[in-house]
């Protein structure tokens, strides 16, 4: 049973840089998809980046090329998200995910059924 404890997140000027932690607890094994969602208010998740299986098959958003890097510290069983040059709207709560099993990576939300709690990342200008 894989649960997972996110950390990092604040606030921070535009330009700025940001990590997040997310810490998976528990046996994990086989195939798997993990990755980075955010939701600003009043919009719907979106996938950030992902990965699948160790680091394979890194995908980013669009709107997060060049300033965003996701990765996984196997011995650690804890994922990352590494925010530079900041802007305002990347303004959301930011949240981590997993999925035992998944086929094929995906920046999906609804193929994701384990979250994190979440946590707030506020970039001012």
């Amino acid at each position: 049973h894989v649960q997972l404890v996110e950390s990092g997140g604040g606030s921070v000027q535009a330009g700025g840089s940001l990590r997040l932690s997310c810490e998976a607890s528990g046996y994990i094994s086989g195939r798997y998809c993990t990755g980075w969602f955010r939701q600003a208010p009043g919009k719907e998740r979106e996938g950030v980046a992902r990965l699948y299986t160790n680091g394979r098959s890194i995908k980013y958003a669009d709107s997060v090329k060049g300033r965003f890097t996701i990765s996984y510290d196997s011995a650690k069983n804890t994922l990352y998200l590494q925010m530079n040059s900041l802007q305002p709207e990347d303004t959301a709560v930011y949240y981590c995910a997993y999925e035992s099993g998944c086929q094929q990576p995906t920046l999906n939300k609804v193929a994701y059924t384990l979250w994190c709690q979440g946590t707030q990342v506020t970039v001012s200008t």
